[in-house]
This record gives C-alpha cells, sequence and structure tokens, in this order.
C-alpha cells in the first residue's frame, strides 16, 4: 500500500494543476446538483418491526384522513387565577383567539374547546386544536408569527396562553456559530504548530472542500434517498474534524521528509506513503463505525451514518491527492520561515547566513522536544502513570452509572418555553399523563364491539386514568381509543403500563377476535429506547471486532489492537460519565448553557460508540505506526516508543485540539441533541487522545517490552503485508537523486 500511495502522491504533486482542478471541478459539480435539487424531505421516524409502528403503519392505512402529515399546535388558556374559563368574559376572550386562529396563514381547522368539551374539572383551563394544511417544516414565517400574535393578545387580555406542538416554532436550527468557533480555534491551533500560514491554512482549505463536496452530495440525493436535512449534522462535524486531522498528518510529514534532504516531489510521495497508510487506515476505522449504525435498524440513525462515513471517505480521498497537489504550489513555505533558505536554493547574504548558522547551532543543542521527555518520563514511571490515569478516567466515568435515557419532548425544553408551559399548564389541570396518551388499535371483523370490550376492560387498569370512547373507520374493520395513564410520559410506571397493555392483547385476541396494539408517541419513545438497547451490544461486537481485525493487519501484532479496544471503553465510558454530570445532573449547567436538566437522549450511547471507537483509531494508528515504523527499522521497544513521540506527539496533540475545538463549538448551538453531541465527543477525545493514547498506551508499551509486538506464526503468514510503516519505500527514489543528508532539526517537536 504505501508504494502505491507514493505514486500516489508523487503524481499528485508533479500534476498539481490537474489534480486542483478535478477537485474544484468535484466541488462546482456537487454544489450545482445540490442547488437544482428539490427540497429535502421533513424529518420521518420509524422504527421496522416494533409494534408502535406496526400500530401506526395501520393507522395510516385504515384512517387516511386522520393521518394527514399537516402540523398541529395545541393552545392551553387559563382563566386568571380563581376564576373560570367558562365565565362569559373569558369565554369570549377564548373564542377571540379561536377565531384569530382559523385566519391565520396555513391553517386548515380549530377546535372549538367548549364544543369539545376540552375542558379541566376545575373549570379553569382549557384547550384548542389547531391543524395545518402543511407539514411542521413548510409552516411558513407568517403563520409563526400569527400564533404568536394571537397568544400575545390573549395574553392581554388577561388569560395566561401557551401553546405547543410541532407547529409552534422552535429556534434551535444550527446557525453555522459552532462551525466557525471551531474553524478560527483550529487555525490557531494550526498557525502554532507549524508557525507557518500557508502550512497552516492548507488542512482548513482542504477540509473546507472535502466537508463542502460531502454536504453537497448529501443536499443532491436528499429527495432522492429521503435524506432530511438534520442529516448532514453529524456529517459536517465529522468531515471538519478529521478533515483537517488527515491533512495536518501529511503536511507534517512532508515537513520532516525534506528536514531528511528529501527531493519535494519524493518528500510529497513518501508523506503520503506512510502518513497517507495511516490516514487511510484511520478512515476506514471511522468509516466501519459509521456504517455499522446500520444494524441498529433505526433508518434515521441509518441515513445519519451513511452520511457522514461517505463524508469521511472524501476527506481521505482530499488529503491523499489534494493536499500534496497543494504542497507542489508551495513546496518550501509550507516551512517555518526561518528554515526556508535550507531548501530555497538561493543563497543568502552575508548577514543573513551568519544568523541562520546561529539558528542551527542554536538548534543542534537544542534539547529533546516535550513528547519525547514525556515518554521518557512515562517509560520510567509506568506503573504510577498507568495506575493514576484509570483512576482518574474511573472517577469522571462514576456518573455513568445514572445515566438515565429518554428522547427530547416538551417536558424537557426550558421553562421559559411557551411549550413548556403548555406542557406543565396540561399536566397541572388535566393530570401527568394527559401530554403522553396512548393509542390503541383494534383490528377485526367487528372492531367498534370489540373496541368497546378492550375499553371497558382496560379502564378498570391499574395506573389508567380515563379511556376515551372507540372511534371505528369507514369501513368498521379498525377502530381507535386513546388511554390516559395516571403518571407522566417519561415516568417509569407508563413504561411499565405499556408493557402490562400489551401483555393483555393475546387474551383480546381470544376473547374478541381482534388485533389490538398498542402506540403513540409515548409508547414510540419506548420502543425506541429498547431497540437502542437490543442493539447495542450486538453494534459494539460489529463495531469493535471489524477494527480490531483491521488494526492486527495494521500493526501485525494481537496486543495492540487489544489495548487500543479497553482504551476506547474506557475513554467513552468517561465521556458519558462527564455527559451525565452536566446534561443530567445539571453541574456547570450554566457554563454549557444548559436550560434545563434531563434524561440523556437515547441517540447519545449508540452515537458515543460509533464516532468515538472511529476517531480514538485514528490516534492510535497515527501514534503506534511511528512507533511501529521504528521498531521495524531496528529500534529497541523503548526506543520505538520515544521516536513515536518525538516526531508524533505534538502533531497527534494538536490534532486532538483540533478536534476538541471544532466540537466544542456546536456547544454554542440552541439545538439539544447537537449540543449534547458536540460535549460528548470534545470530552472523549480530550480524554482518549490525552489519557489513553499518550499516557496509558506508552505505558502499556513499557510493561509489555517486545511482547507488545507478539503475533503468532502462523497468524503472520496467513495476514496480508500492506506495508503501512513504508519499509518498502527505501528503493523508491528516482534514479540519480542525491542520497538523503543526515536530519536537520525537526520542524514539528
Amino acid at each position: 500500500m504505501a508504494t502505491f500511495l507514493y505514486k500516489l502522491g508523487r503524481l499528485a504533486f508533479r500534476r498539481r494543476w490537474l489534480m486542483v482542478l478535478l477537485w474544484v471541478v468535484v466541488l462546482f459539480g456537487a454544489g450545482f446538483a445540490a442547488s437544482a435539487a428539490p427540497a429535502p424531505p421533513a424529518d420521518t421516524f420509524s422504527m421496522p418491526g416494533t409494534e408502535s409502528q406496526k400500530a401506526f403503519d395501520l393507522l395510516q392505512k385504515k384512517f387516511p384522513d386522520a393521518s394527514a402529515d399537516g402540523a398541529g399546535a395545541r393552545v392551553v388558556v387559563r382563566a386568571p387565577e380563581g376564576g373560570k374559563i367558562s365565565e362569559p368574559a373569558q369565554k369570549a376572550h377564548v373564542a377571540t383567539l379561536v377565531a384569530e386562529l382559523r385566519k391565520s396563514p396555513q391553517v386548515a381547522s380549530v377546535s372549538d374547546p367548549f364544543a369539545t368539551k376540552a375542558v379541566s374539572e376545575d373549570g379553569s383551563t382549557a384547550y384548542a386544536i389547531a391543524t395545518y394544511k402543511v407539514p411542521a417544516a413548510e409552516v411558513g414565517d407568517k403563520a409563526h408569527d400569527a400564533l404568536d400574535d394571537a397568544l400575545a393578545r390573549a395574553r392581554d387580555a388577561g388569560l395566561t396562553a401557551e401553546a405547543g406542538g410541532d407547529a409552534v416554532k422552535i429556534d434551535a436550527a444550527m446557525s453555522g456559530t459552532g462551525e466557525k468557533i471551531g474553524i478560527l480555534v483550529s487555525a490557531l491551533v494550526l498557525l502554532l504548530t507549524f508557525g507557518s500560514v500557508i502550512a497552516a491554512g492548507m488542512p482548513l482549505l482542504t477540509a473546507l472542500i472535502g466537508v463542502g463536496v460531502g454536504i453537497s452530495a448529501i443536499t443532491a440525493l436528499g429527495a432522492t434517498l429521503g435524506l432530511s436535512s438534520t442529516t448532514s449534522t453529524l456529517a459536517m462535524m465529522l468531515g471538519l474534524a478529521v478533515g483537517i486531522d488527515y491533512a495536518l498528518f501529511i503536511v507534517s510529514r512532508y515537513r520532516a521528509e525534506l528536514t531528511e534532504g528529501r527531493d519535494r516531489a519524493d518528500a510529497a510521495g513518501r508523506a503520503v506513503g506512510t502518513a497517507g497508510s495511516a490516514v487511510v487506515f484511520a478512515g476506514l476505522t471511522v468509516i466501519v463505525a459509521l456504517a455499522g449504525l446500520a444494524v441498529v435498524n433505526i433508518p434515521m440513525l441509518t441515513k445519519m451514518g451513511l452520511a457522514a462515513a461517505g463524508t469521511v471517505a472524501i476527506a481521505v480521498l482530499v488529503a491523499l491527492t489534494f493536499v500534496p497537489a497543494l504542497l507542489g504550489f508551495a513546496p518550501v513555505k509550507v516551512l517555518r520561515r526561518r528554515d526556508r533558505h535550507r531548501f530555497s536554493g538561493k543563497p543568502l547574504s552575508a548577514r543573513r547566513q551568519r544568523k541562520a548558522d546561529k539558528l542551527a547551532a542554536k538548534d543542534a543543542r537544542r534539547k529533546p522536544n516535550l513528547g519525547s521527555r514525556w515518554a521518557g518520563y512515562v517509560l520510567r514511571h509506568p506503573v504510577a502513570v498507568l495506575v493514576l490515569a484509570v483512576l482518574g478516567l474511573g472517577a469522571v466515568a462514576v456518573p455513568a452509572a445514572s445515566l438515565e435515557l429518554g428522547l427530547p419532548g416538551e417536558g424537557t425544553m426550558a421553562p421559559d418555553t411557551t411549550q413548556r408551559k403548555a406542557y406543565d399548564l396540561l399536566s397541572g389541570s388535566f393530570g401527568p399523563g394527559f401530554n403522553g396518551p396512548l393509542t390503541i388499535t383494534v383490528e377485526g371483523p367487528d372492531a367498534k364491539a370489540a373496541a368497546d370490550t378492550v375499553g371497558n376492560r382496560l379502564a378498570g387498569q391499574d395506573g389508567v386514568a380515563t379511556v376515551t370512547p372507540a372511534t371505528p373507520n369507514e369501513a368498521g374493520d379498525t377502530a381507535i381509543l386513546n388511554v390516559v395513564p395516571t403518571t407522566g410520559p417519561t415516568d417509569a410506571a407508563t413504561e411499565d403500563l405499556v408493557r402490562h397493555l400489551r401483555s393483555l392483547a393475546d387474551g383480546f385476541r381470544a376473547d374478541t377476535g381482534a388485533e389490538v396494539l398498542v402506540t403513540g408517541q409515548t409508547a414510540m419513545f419506548i420502543d425506541f429506547s429498547e431497540t437502542l438497547d437490543d442493539a447495542l451490544l450486538p453494534y459494539l461486537a460489529l463495531v469493535v471486532g471489524l477494527a480490531f481485525l483491521l488494526l492486527v493487519v495494521v500493526f501485525r501484532s494481537v496486543l495492540v489492537p487489544l489495548k487500543a479496544a479497553l482504551g476506547f471503553l474506557l475513554s467513552v465510558t468517561a465521556a458519558l460519565g462527564a455527559v451525565v454530570a452536566v446534561f443530567q445532573w445539571g453541574w456547570l449547567a450554566d457554563v454549557f448553557g444548559v436550560d434545563q436538566p434531563s434524561p440523556i437522549m437515547s441517540t447519545m450511547p449508540i452515537f458515543m460508540i460509533g464516532v468515538v471507537f472511529g476517531l480514538a483509531m485514528d490516534y492510535e494508528v497515527f501514534l503506534v505506526t511511528r512507533m511501529r515504523e521504528a521498531y521495524v527499522h531496528g529500534a529497541r521497544p523503548a526506543e520505538a516508543v520515544v521516536t513515536g513521540f518525538r516526531y508524533g506527539g505534538r502533531v497527534v496533540a494538536a490534532a486532538a485540539a483540533i478536534m476538541i475545538s471544532v466540537f466544542s463549538g456546536f456547544i454554542v448551538e440552541d439545538n439539544d441533541f447537537v449540543k449534547m453531541i458536540g460535549f460528548g465527543l470534545a470530552a472523549a477525545v480530550l480524554f482518549d487522545a490525552f489519557l489513553v493514547r499518550m499516557t496509558i498506551v506508552p505505558a502499556l508499551f513499557a510493561l509489555l517490552g517486545k511482547s507488545a509486538w507478539w503475533l503468532p506464526r502462523w497468524l503472520d503468514r496467513v495476514l496480508p503485508n500492506l506495508d503501512v510503516e513504508g519499509a518498502k519505500l527505501s528503493g523508491t527514489a528516482p534514479a540519480g537523486q542525491a542520497a538523503p543528508q543526515p536530519r536537520a532539526p525537526e520542524l514539528v517537536d
């Protein structure tokens, strides 16, 4: 592989105009396709194979009119304290509100709370249902403003008026602030790392081009493949982070190869052949982890994972081809200013020559860099370092034992939002279960009679507050009724009630001959969490297993991939602990802008496992391949560790800092899921890069010695030799090229 990538790097360097032109054409082609494509579909949520989804599909088939996809708003009004909403004056204000809503843009109908008896027992509160002609994603600003104005006028009249539902505007769209913050911090880190504006700009430029191609492709294929606008969120986050990191490693290796005395084209080829090999396998681990989300069997997660995996694949291709092409335009200017004269080929004046000689003498006396010194310290005290790092991560991971999973709803929104206020008003006046009713479908020959029987029996069950009369369809073969629990949608008692009601289905079938299913938003949330829980271990086994095999091929070792996987489990558990402490317990909530502590989103653990595993293996591959390269070329195990840190330590630290800054930038977004996953990924990279890969890994290498690279002979014969460390590149230099000069001081220390 190293030889092939070497040739690819040289080709891109020498044919830089052609390579740049190709990527420009791809970028503009993808952009044009995105601009000409139909609007992406609205977010859809489905869970094939679950009872909730089966019942939902049945409702769409049997009640086509009722299952229209129009948005809805539930407008809640309460009379002044001590008053009744049915008093003539208050009733007139409610009638005015309903009339204004009926005149609002895009509104199809609005129910009269007095006609539908949607009034609380104490007579203080009522609610009206506004149904819109379009889905939630298509409700326009004028419609939102009309709803807000109607609520404001009702409040001016003395009513408490709030609204919930998907038709109510949520100010939680991606603002783009996160990306901007991440890019700015990344630019600063790159500038400090390289000491060259051009070298710092290359990873940023290439990452933006890769993300631009990826996001444009997702947008262009949105209508065809059913990719909603939120599908690209994870793709943008990861594409930007890995795109910068992959280019960083190749540019860093190019600079190091120049100091070996390599020809510029040869240095570019060797950079792609060695660091590029690490990029390929690092990218593959991320792609495997993301594509593996398909085993969860939730289409929304599958689409997000595959879209992000495709963007990462583009980032790898950009790093292997576009980066060396850009190096061809500035082969010397990527170096620090003080080092450029060594490779420019131009004679210096006497004064500048004396200054350069002084700098060279100073560099020659320079002590080992920070990476070398840190590796030496760990090698001298491996047990103490290992114990402290493991205990520290274990302490941070403790809150993960209290992890509570759930899905965001109006009950978890900030207390000052109108949706949360409407939710609390309904809970207080109609009971906590009113916000999470269960929908029961009854399908059979005489559905109405069967549904009446089912309703009577359900009304006597513990945990059931009320059961509505059955409503049959026109054909009379299906009926629906609603069950209001006595407990809230997120209470454990409600989950137990759903399971209990479903356990009665066989008895209902035997007595009535009808099939009874339980669905509704609350039931769907419960099924969603169960689906994720059931898929977690198979997904973890698949991703870790495939990546383990991949790393065995890369490192030709059994213990190195094993400790890489165990280190990942430690870092991801610690990151989940940090997420629980901040978002569930509310620690430092004001610092991170957490309005309302709440259960962790059900998708968070599986996202964390998929994304963090891929990123963790990035640093493992980048750092340990340098060690493997030194070991293969004859260094002792301890020397190989120091060599890996001398040449890769600062670059890995810079890459981690960049990735942390990119993910941390998303913490400022208003979208709760984006905020939470940005914080979780930033914490995971911090723990994994600095405590696991740069602390625990060298300590284990010190304890294992040569056995770290142990591989059974039979397995050594079976595995393909991909030459990731570039051992076969010694004979790839063009004929007639001068032998490399002794190494100059390392440019990236």
